[in-house]
């Protein structure tokens, strides 16, 4: 026997990711030939202008880069006192660089630095080279991981952004390869968001291509891109009231224009948008088991549920909750009970399983004849 229990709910507490995506954001007047604005958390999209133009990505690739040595560093492969001994390839680089020097050592950390606040080209073959044996190595694993993102529209053919034939991504895929490096390591905020360092004691200063980071409220990265060719492109992320966003812009005319132009997908998306934290508004009751080893169990969500709505939404989220009035063992911790559905103005935006927070074991004949001698003696 079932019991649906129905609870319809307006808004309140803490819970990942809605997969019917909100309506996106109207036209932004953009200067920048192709844009994106992506929520990190859920990964919608927010606004999409030309999303999947292959074009030069110039040093905003390096975003991949340092995406490919943040999963080394966290996974123990490297560490960040590592010593690196620059190559003659790293040293000849050309671009934007911090001037090493062939036979030169750096720790990889510094080298991160480099490649984070002012685009060191030469950082960035040192580090590939001190990761993979050799650039070629390492654009292939670059390769290999844009196509374990979904990044259908990337070629990589080095790890700097120079100019090269075939070279090329899109506004969509850099937005997917920040949102990785973003998402899953969150402490290469610890370099993006540097204004002014230096390098070897002092000597070298560093100031941050991205003058976002010093003159927007939240920013917190990412990337910024340059040449010739490609003109100016960026990937820039802000956070504010627990909510980030990736703007993507490529092929701005000026450096200016790409920096008001990632400034208003950004002040756009969180003008429009807020995350809202999904729960049951009354604590889930313990479900009845018969002929189970315990007389009950606790449901619970599987996850929590934070909700991508616009602005003035919230009071249009419901939920209902769906559970059995009671169950017959043996049951199973984790075993699926149910589940919580999330609507926004009646459109269904998520489903969170509900699953037992327990197990309970089926009574043999002798813990059934237990359970009746001990219920006859209490009731005695």
């Amino acid at each position: 026997m079932k019991r649906i229990v129905s609870l319809a709910l307006t808004l309140s507490l803490c819970l990942p990711a809605a997969w019917a995506a909100p309506e996106q954001l109207p036209a932004v007047d953009l200067v920048s030939s192709s844009a994106v604005l992506m929520e990190k958390e859920t990964g919608q999209l927010l606004y999409e202008k030309e999303a999947h133009q292959r074009m030069e990505p110039a040093s905003v690739t390096k975003i991949m880069t340092l995406l490919l040595i943040m999963e080394a560093l966290d996974a123990g492969r490297i560490r960040r006192e590592d010593p690196v001994t620059i190559s003659s390839t790293a040293a000849g680089m050309g671009g934007s660089q911090v001037y090493l020097e062939e036979g030169e050592q750096m720790s990889a950390g510094e080298l991160i630095k480099c490649i984070t606040v002012v685009s060191g080209n030469d950082a960035a073959v040192a580090m590939a080279e001190h990761l993979a044996g050799s650039e070629t190595a390492f654009v292939a694993q670059m390769n290999q991981r844009a196509q374990e993102l979904g990044m259908a529209d990337t070629t990589f053919i080095n790890c700097t952004g120079l100019p090269a034939q075939g070279h090329l991504t899109s506004a969509h895929d850099i937005a997917l390869m920040a949102r990785e490096l973003i998402l899953k390591h969150p402490g290469i905020r610890e370099y993006t968001t540097i204004w002014m360092d230096s390098i070897r004691d002092g000597e070298f200063g560093l100031t941050n291509t991205n003058r976002l980071i010093r003159f927007y409220n939240g920013a917190t990265g990412l990337k910024t891109g340059y040449t010739d060719t490609a003109q100016y492109c960026m990937a820039a992320t802000a956070e504010r009231d627990g909510m980030e966003l990736i703007a993507v812009v490529m092929k701005a005319p000026t450096s200016p224009q790409r920096f008001d132009d990632a400034k208003a997908l950004l002040d756009q998306g969180f003008a429009s948008y807020t995350l809202t934290n999904v729960y049951p508004d009354a604590p889930l009751a313990a479900i009845p088991v018969l002929l189970g080893d315990c007389a009950q169990v606790q449901p619970q969500l599987e996850r929590d549920c934070r909700l991508l709505v616009r602005r003035g939404e919230e009071s249009a989220v419901t939920t209902q909750v769906e559970l059995p009035a009671d169950l017959e063992a043996p049951v199973e911790q984790g075993q699926r009970l149910g589940e919580l559905t999330v609507y926004v103005n009646g459109e269904l935006r998520d489903t969170i399983p509900i699953v037992s927070a327990q197990g309970a074991q089926r009574l043999t004949a002798p813990g059934i004849f237990s359970r009746l001698l001990r219920e006859l003696f209490m009731a005695g």
